[in-house]
């Protein structure tokens, strides 16, 4: 979390860290918070280890100044300084550890599927032809490890991190800018934010096992600052009135000068929800938190595969007795899963 944002939530440089489900409390200066060590770093790159966290922060610099003009009373927002803003929303949604920890898990799932698939015996058999010397213990091991229902132990590696990142990030930012904004100043009322601060808010007519994604969200909220919040609407309400490009120009953009008890529930309700292990928030706004908080829930997405019994027998045609390759056991040393985030 870049520490000019969570600056917008402490005394000073003071947050008051909340982690999931909310048992403990404890203070902590903005420069710990939500900080995982070389989270960026590229090792090898051309450009050097930190060349991502350097690109980060020429978005982060901009993006801090405008934030701080709406503070000082500037809206509707210049048609860059609009582009700028979106496009940081749209990495606070793809750049945090929820968001690995979804790819990872994503991935391990993927290839305990492609494992199943192929069976025990062919899984035997790709591991004896990558490593000959490999034991039957070590085969046990991680046939055990691989048919789990979080799968593998797997990671993808910082640069794939990175591309799925960018790639998803510009991916969901037309449906960002092409939202009328509304911008709503809190003056009694505060704000929290999480560690996924981006937060979605699902259609009234959705059905319960229907999910909801970028394109498709009734609205995107974020929380500035404790004092402003953003909610991006519902572009369908003018899509017969006026065009995208006027919408994506700000041409509807509004403020509420003055939020109410409700939209400050509203906000921290979603924020609080869509938080994945940690709330963060001003040391005297405790009581605008919900009163029951939910579990940590680490990632935001998940294959269906996790119940599917794993008895050693191949799901599909692949068996020991011919090789096939389209679902590799070796898949559990690598497979590339990119999600797409609309």
């Amino acid at each position: 979390m870049p520490k000019f944002y969570l600056r917008g939530f402490a005394d000073g440089d003071t947050l008051l860290t909340v982690p999931l489900p909310g048992e403990r409390r404890y203070k902590q200066s903005v420069n710990s918070a939500a900080v995982e060590t070389d989270f960026y770093a590229l090792p090898g790159h051309d450009g050097g280890d930190d060349v991502l966290e350097r690109a980060l922060a020429e978005v982060e610099a901009p993006t801090a100044a405008i934030i701080a003009q709406i503070a000082s009373g500037v809206w509707p927002l210049p048609s860059a300084d609009r582009q700028a803003l979106a496009f940081f929303i749209a990495l606070q949604s793809t750049r945090t550890q929820t968001q690995r920890r979804t790819v990872d898990s994503l991935e391990a799932q993927l290839a305990r599927l492609q494992i199943g698939v192929g069976g025990r015996e062919l899984f035997t058999q790709q591991l004896q032809r990558a490593d000959p010397q490999v034991t039957n213990d070590t085969v046990d091991r991680m046939w055990a490890e691989a048919i789990r229902p979080e799968g593998p132990p797997l990671r993808v590696s910082s640069i794939e991190f990175a591309d799925q990142m960018l790639s998803s990030a510009t991916q969901i930012l037309p449906y960002i800018l092409g939202r009328p904004w509304t911008l709503v100043r809190f003056d009694r009322r505060s704000l929290v934010t999480s560690d996924h601060p981006v937060s979605l808010v699902t259609p009234a007519d959705a059905s319960p096992w229907e999910g909801v994604g970028y394109a498709t969200a009734a609205g995107i909220i974020m929380p500035l600052t404790r004092e402003l919040g953003l909610v991006m609407g519902d572009p369908m309400v003018f899509a017969e009135h006026i065009s995208v490009d006027r919408v994506a120009a700000g041409e509807l953009d509004m403020t509420l000068p003055l939020g109410s008890t409700q939209m400050e529930r509203f906000f921290n309700e979603h924020t609080v929800g869509f938080a994945s292990k940690w709330l963060f928030l001003h040391p005297k706004d405790g009581r605008f938190l919900p009163e029951d908080l939910p579990e940590p829930n680490p990632t935001r997405m998940e294959m269906g595969s996790q119940a599917r019994e794993f008895n050693g027998e191949p799901w599909g045609r692949a068996s020991a007795g011919g090789r096939d390759d389209s679902v590799p056991a070796r898949s559990i040393i690598r497979t590339h899963v990119r999600l797409e985030m609309p």
